[in-house]
């Protein structure tokens, strides 16, 4: 306690309390200055809680720290009774309650202010579910959730961020190689600059490339954009297809089935989908929770050592030999109405598994049906994307399946020729060879003749002086053709471009009353949508009012009856029961409340006094220990309650 004591003052003395105690002016404090010390280490976890306990009420301030201290996840030591002792040592300021909370708050002081920040925002304000039947609340509630996870996502990145490490020198690296790159390359650009300038016409080129590349950057937009509507009007005939096959299946339904088999199956959906929300969903949310709270709370713990692992195995024989020992015991009585409560618990316990997995095998059959129906529409879009055509059916399949076995013909035919080419053009290849091997000859007699006369090397200098004057000819008539042809592309680009705008004009038109048709559609969607959402709200509102008009004539009629018996069941009659048991209770609690208060003076003086008594024999019997100990110097007499020692 001492050392919590030092602790609590030591960290009082720091920043940012300042408050200059030491150990006897602390444990010398009233209960309201004790408070007000707890009040501003709680200000500084919190700062809304900055107030003077002098200006508030006791019950205020005691449920405003309780409050806090709930949302810190402050746990007192003890159980329920010990939590009533500790809300009412936290109203008058007891020193036993409150200088363990005052240590707690020291060791984590940063911890807490993180958890008292994050508590402002993620604390879920409840909305009952009769205001989540209106549509503003609703959407406001799934606004502020919505918003509830952004801020999750934020603090995480944010906190991330903060542990991630990026250092300031790395950055400034990084910087200078861009800058470095960046004068490397307005190096380059200057160099390009200079070997362009010595061109004919550069600048009238570099324009004309340049609109080039202006066009070709407007066509590709212009390509990106067509494909865009034309898969926004894709998918809004596929949702206009979708809508209508709903409505004629409704239509078809409701034309041919009768009012009852509709309410059967309607009230085999629910059937399922309240099986489905009010035992299965809620088992498979218990059981995620509990390996939630099973995986944190071993992420909580320490390391293990094998130690540790040895110990839990022992642990886990000894539990499991208890469980068999159990076992043995409830098989040796042998009840038989345990039994018969055995076999249909068996029996409960069969039919339930049975229904959860018929359930899940419904379930995943549907997911399968979406996936499958998912499928089939993204195949079928694939194709129109690859060929601009629907997938066939029926007599359009057998013609594509002739226009086929011709085309298979005419590939054997060409196939064949392929083959009569591939065979010429071996002949070809070994004549070649052949020239080739008779060339090299025919050379080297050449150069021997050469060496002979004295002229070696005349017939390579002749070949390499037409081979130069060739690719002078060659070079010229491609620098021509080049000029022709970039004048030439010039021109079509430009009545390309003429021709896609004339091209386009329709089309954008047509989109334009298309989009008319789509946003009408959507319209109706939304208006369908609301009626049916208000039908349901209205059914939901008829069925309550039935049900509270129900109760209340129940409530009548038990009320207004002579049968003592049905006056009993009336909630009236109970709750003024409740409420005349509820005043004598008040009234002995009172009274306990008052003889409390008068023995407590008393009570606490015979403490004092059985303390000091305490002390006391503790005294004589230390006295005593230590006179057994020491050498026998005389002789102790003692004689009506007094001690003499005689020499």
């Amino acid at each position: 306690m001492s050392d919590q004591i030092k602790f609590i003052v030591e960290k009082l003395n720091k920043e940012p309390f300042k408050k200059n105690y030491n150990l006897i002016t602390f444990d010398s404090l009233e209960p309201m200055q004790l408070l007000q010390v707890l009040n501003d280490v709680l200000a500084e976890i919190d700062p809304k809680q900055v107030v003077d306990i002098r200006e508030e009420m006791p019950d205020q301030t005691a449920k405003r720290m309780l409050s806090l201290l709930g949302i810190l996840k402050y746990k007192p030591p003890g159980n329920a009774t010990d939590m009533s002792t500790f809300r009412q040592g936290l109203v008058i300021g007891s020193k036993p309650v409150i200088h363990p909370v005052l240590h707690w708050l020291l060791q984590r002081t940063n911890e807490l202010k993180k958890r008292a920040y994050l508590a402002r925002f993620l604390i879920k304000l409840e909305v009952p579910a009769e205001f989540l039947q209106d549509e503003t609340v609703a959407d406001t509630n799934k606004q502020y959730e919505e918003l509830m996870e952004g801020f999750k996502t934020l603090h995480k990145e944010c906190e991330q961020l903060k542990t991630s490490g990026f250092s300031t020198a790395e950055i400034r690296r990084d910087i200078s190689a861009m800058e470095e790159e960046k004068d490397q390359l307005i190096k380059r650009v200057e160099r390009l600059k200079k070997r362009v300038e010595t061109v004919q016409n550069h600048q009238r080129m570099l324009k004309i490339a340049r609109q080039l590349r202006v066009e070709k950057e407007r066509e590709e937009f212009l390509a990106q954009q067509k494909q865009e509507q034309k898969n926004q009007l894709f998918h809004a005939v596929q949702r206009l297809q979708r809508v209508q096959n709903q409505l004629k299946s409704m239509r078809h339904a409701a034309a041919d089935a009768k009012p009852e088999s509709l309410m059967k199956r309607l009230e085999e959906e629910i059937k399922f989908n309240s099986y489905m929300v009010s035992e299965k969903f809620p088992k498979e949310l218990d059981n995620k929770k509990k390996e939630m709270h099973f995986l944190q709370k071993v992420v909580s713990e320490p390391a293990m050592g094998h130690s540790d692992l040895l110990e839990l195995e022992a642990k886990i024989n000894e539990v499991n030999t208890q469980i068999n020992q159990l076992i043995e015991k409830k098989m040796m009585r042998n009840e038989p109405i345990e039994g018969k409560l055995s076999l249909y618990r068996q029996q409960a316990s069969i039919i339930s598994r049975k229904k959860e997995a018929k359930a899940e095998e419904l379930q995943e059959a549907k997911e399968k049906l979406s996936n499958l129906e998912r499928e089939v529409s993204l195949k079928a879009t694939q194709t129109r994307e690859f060929d601009g055509t629907e997938v066939l059916k029926g007599e359009e399949f057998k013609r594509y399946v002739s226009k086929l076995r011709s085309k298979s013909t005419v590939f054997k035919k060409k196939h064949q020729i392929i083959a009569e080419f591939k065979a010429e053009f071996g002949l070809l290849q070994r004549t070649e060879e052949l020239l080739k091997q008779r060339h090299e000859n025919i050379q080297h007699q050449l150069q021997t003749i050469e060496d002979k006369k004295g002229i070696s090397g005349y017939s390579y200098t002749q070949e390499e002086l037409e081979r130069v004057s060739a690719l002078k000819s060659e070079v010229d008539e491609v620098k021509g053709r080049t000029l022709d042809g970039m004048s030439e592309m010039v021109k079509k680009l430009n009545s390309l471009v003429a021709e896609k705008k004339s091209a386009l004009a329709p089309i954008i038109k047509e989109l334009r009353q298309l989009r008319q048709q789509c946003q009408e559609v959507r319209g109706l969607r939304e208006e369908c949508l609301q009626e049916e959402s208000r039908y349901h709200y209205t059914n939901c509102m008829i069925k309550n009012l039935e049900v509270q008009l129900r109760r209340a004539t129940d409530e009548m009629k038990a009320y207004v009856s002579s049968d003592q018996q049905e006056k009993r069941k009336a909630i009236r009659e109970q709750y003024t029961k409740n409420i005349a048991e509820q005043e004598n209770l008040g009234k002995k609690l009172r009274e306990k409340q008052k003889a409390v208060r008068e023995s407590h003076g008393p009570n606490m003086k015979q403490a004092k006094m059985w303390r000091d008594f305490e002390q006391l024999m503790e005294c004589k019997k230390q006295c005593f220990l230590k006179q057994q100990n020491q050498t026998s110097i005389g002789q102790v007499i003692q004689e009506g309650g007094e001690d003499r020692l005689i020499l």
